[in-house]
């Protein structure tokens, strides 16, 4: 069991983590002043040690190096102690499992240094052996270069060996690079040991460099995990080492990896800047569930407008001109890169309104079929009379690979560009004789595209069969026959928030519900890990999650995957929105 470590922010693999010795420790960072190593037993037998509060004991250990057969490393991998006092305890990708201690120890990490392939098999491997809530330490290999990258793929522990190494040898790390100090003009930094002239700067003040700029970097990498942003930095910080590229390109095909561990919903802005950006999880996820899950339930022509600058799209200049041509006589979906297509409904379902990205006036190659395969397979998964794209020119690229993929013409209606009078013009001709929607349908329609977005195909017609609305978009209340609320829009992130009468309704659907059963206490707020029983493996973070013990049935949003509820000893699993006492 875990009791000195504690993960308290996630995003994706990498995580804000609090080792809790005397002195607290945030995490991702460097333990060079508290770490103690009880030493190898291939040298002489060693007896456990005291161990302390204010220090992280290595116990006693075998390490492997590279390549040595699984059946050598289990003949020969040392039985773990259980101690009461923070440890960790030295493992190889095959050898990792639960030892009950406070972090793990990943031998031969310096082997891993630029070979990325090899470094994301040892660490998915690893990362997934090991308990959630214990921290991972990986020895010898941290620079300002690489610790971005290596906290984004699951690593929380480092310490300063290799910065020193590089110092004394006479090389200066920074964030994007190192450089011979003897090569330099002048200190690219203003760290206390560059406050000098370059002639006189010695390989001791590049030992103190390096070992100031690598503690920096890892308080921009908390401060980026903390905001759910570490994935922007590094798809910019990465570029000026092959390897780092390589590396998060070799995570993205990690999918599951990453999925299981990336937030459904956050603030944070995705800063769409290259073509990595599509491979990110919650792209990804979007469009599948776009795609796969979400129906469209208007009967009219669908309308393929072009994205906007303003977020949501309903708030800006041009979808309001076209929102006046159209005139509720066509369904509208935006197309736009990196997101794919977003119907109307879904605008502010993340991250449809929680992006922004380069305006060139031209999509890259990747980018057109990215967007074209996800409006494909809508199409494929939506069946409409007609489709009117009113898209500028750089969009054709995509609407007409899509026309020959399905062996369908689309009618187009832009002339110059699609706010000019004669387009608005050409677009409310063609939907001429079209019936208008009412607006009772189109909120209810929001209510079950979400519905179906969230929990499942097919969930708005199964949770909510015969419903009022109340209230004005985007804050949409759904209330039963009976006059009892079910659930509230939540425009922040553009999903729905149940009530306990939602709730039950969800659970007694046809839709597969988050369940998590706890045991016999009744939460007021948030629910523990050590109180939790099961949970779903399907539930992520952000997920509406139903809790269910003998003495209390509640709902609210995980704050951890189904996983880590059932596997972590410490940490909030969920917060808890509403509750009744059994």
């Amino acid at each position: 069991m875990t009791e000195y470590f504690e993960v308290i922010d996630r995003d994706g693999a990498a995580r804000i983590g609090d080792l809790r010795l005397a002195a607290s420790i945030t995490t991702p960072a460097l333990i060079d002043d508290v770490l103690v190593d009880a030493g190898d037993l291939w040298t002489e037998d060693r007896q456990v040690p005291d161990g302390s509060d204010d220090e992280l004991t290595v116990l006693p250990h075998r390490g492997f190096p590279a390549g040595t057969p699984d059946e050598v490393q289990t003949a020969f991998d040392p039985a773990v102690p259980d101690v009461e006092y923070p440890s960790a305890a030295v493992i190889s990708p095959e050898t990792a499992a639960d030892h009950g201690t406070d972090a793990y120890v990943l031998a031969g990490g310096a082997g891993l240094v630029g070979h990325s392939e090899a470094f994301v098999e040892a660490i998915v491997e690893t990362r997934e052996s090991i308990p959630p809530d214990a921290g991972l330490y990986l020895p010898g290999v941290a620079s300002p270069g690489n610790v971005a990258t290596l906290a984004y793929a699951g690593v929380d522990l480092f310490d300063t060996d290799r910065a020193v190494v590089r110092g004394t040898q006479g090389w200066y790390l920074t964030r994007d690079g190192e450089y011979r100090v003897d090569d330099l003009d002048e200190l690219p930094c203003s760290c206390p040991a560059c406050q000098q002239a370059v002639e006189d700067f010695d390989r001791e003040d590049c030992v103190e460099h390096n070992e100031n700029v690598l503690d920096a970097e890892l308080r921009t990498v908390r401060n980026r995990i903390r905001n759910g942003e570490l994935r922007d930095y590094i798809e910019g910080q990465a570029r000026h080492e092959q390897w780092l590229t390589a590396t998060m390109r070799r995570l993205d095909d990690e999918y599951d990896y990453l999925e299981g561990r990336t937030p459904l919903l956050r603030k944070a802005e995705i800063t769409a800047s290259t073509d990595d950006t599509l491979r990110r999880v919650e792209i990804q996820r979007f469009a599948e569930r776009v795609t796969d899950r979400y129906r469209n339930r208007f009967d009219a022509p669908l309308v393929l407008v072009p994205c906007s600058a303003t977020k949501p799209y309903s708030d800006s200049q041009s979808h309001g001109q076209f929102r006046e041509a159209i005139n509720y006589r066509g369904h509208v979906a935006s197309m736009t890169s990196p997101i794919g297509v977003v119907p109307q409904e879904l605008e502010l379902t993340y991250p449809a309104q929680h992006y922004d990205t380069v305006v060139t006036g031209r999509w890259s190659e990747t980018e057109i079929e990215f967007v074209a395969d996800v409006l494909e397979a809508y199409l494929a998964a939506n069946d409409y009379p007609r489709v009117i794209a009113h898209v500028p020119e750089d969009y054709r690229a995509i609407t007409e690979r899509v026309e020959d993929r399905l062996d369908r013409e689309f009618e187009y209606t832009v002339v110059d560009h699609p706010t000019t009078d004669e387009s608005l013009a050409n677009l409310s001709e063609a939907l001429a004789g079209e019936q208008k929607y009412r607006k009772r349908e189109r909120q209810h329609n929001v209510i079950r595209a979400i519905a179906d977005y969230q929990f499942g195909a097919d969930a708005g017609n199964e949770l909510f069969g015969d419903f009022s609305v109340e209230s004005r978009y985007p804050k949409l209340r759904v209330r039963d026959d009976d006059g009892e609320q079910l659930a509230a829009m939540v425009p922040e992130y553009g999903v729905l928030a149940l009530t306990l009468a939602g709730a039950r309704q969800w659970v007694d659907a046809d839709v597969p519900t988050k369940r998590v059963e706890i045991d016999d206490f009744v939460p007021h707020g948030s629910v523990l890990a050590p109180g939790i029983i099961d949970a779903d493996d399907s539930i992520r973070v952000g997920d509406e999650v139903v809790f269910e013990g003998p003495s209390a049935f509640a709902v609210g949003r995980a704050n951890m995957s189904g996983p880590e509820m059932v596997d972590s000893s410490r940490g909030i699993a969920s917060e808890v929105r509403h509750v009744e006492e059994k």
